[in-house]
């Protein structure tokens, strides 16, 4: 009769975290503009701290910075396409 062979662990989860730092659209310079959410005034934030630009939107519980940050992006695009 032979041992019974003990059970794996299961493997390890790898949580990825979602960046809250960004690159920005005017001056061009890396990480520099970062996001804040404040979830209590449903309020999201994108602010350079180089050209000190500034962006806010409405936010619900499932938005995560990088949703701002596009946000932001596609409202520049429209703006620009808007000028042209």
């Amino acid at each position: 009769m032979g041992k019974r062979k003990s059970k794996a662990p299961p493997p390890t989860r790898v949580v990825h975290k979602v960046p809250t730092t960004f690159d920005c659209p005017f001056c061009n310079h890396e990480m520099s503009v970062e996001c804040r959410l404040d979830r209590a005034a449903e309020i999201g934030e994108v602010s350079c701290r180089v050209c000190l630009e500034k962006f806010q939107t409405n936010i619900n519980n499932l938005t995560d910075p990088i949703d701002v940050y596009s946000e932001w992006i596609d409202e520049c695009e429209r703006v620009n396409n808007e000028e042209t």
